[in-house]
């Protein structure tokens, strides 16, 4: 069961400096604090038991990595009951790395990174050949403008 916890000023400064780097050491947010290290980890502990804080996340440079080509393809399903058999068969699939279930025109939309367009082709042929899966539509990313999930969590927390 997650406790539900209140936050003060001294943990939004933690969850800042963490939501900045990670692996902030916590003797380094002490300092900047001016509280003691144990109690940075036992406020950062309190926030993982109440579920504030799920784990911590690495940031990967997928272009340096040799995946420059992003695209987004909508999904659409021969009937919507198929969308948990065609979610479990794009998990399959690494080179997708987010997938939504969605309203609207498609039944599912996902973000695909790959090489290259030739790359990205056989990507889409694989969704394409999912059972349950009717056609696909695909946008191409010209250039990935703003992708920073520190802006959403700054402003929650300035805000409560």
């Amino acid at each position: 069961m997650k406790v539900k916890l209140k936050l003060d000023e001294t943990d939004h400064q933690i969850l800042n400096m963490l939501i900045d780097n990670t692996r902030t050491p916590f003797t380094d947010i002490a300092k900047k604090l001016d509280i003691s290290a144990g109690t940075v980890h036992v406020r950062v502990k309190k926030m993982e038991e109440s579920g504030i804080i799920i784990g911590s996340s690495l940031t990967l440079n997928y272009k340096k990595l040799g995946y420059t080509f992003i695209a987004y393809v909508g999904i659409f399903l021969e009937k919507t009951s198929q969308t948990q058999f065609v979610l479990n068969r794009i998990e399959e699939i690494p080179n997708i790395t987010v997938a939504h279930v969605t309203t609207g025109k498609f039944n599912l939309f996902c973000k695909i990174r790959a090489r290259n367009t030739e790359h990205a082709k056989n990507i889409i042929f694989l969704i394409d050949d999912i059972d349950g899966v009717s056609r696909t539509e695909t946008m191409i990313s010209m250039e990935e403008s703003l992708n920073d999930k520190t802006r959403l969590m700054k402003s929650i927390f300035e805000n409560m």
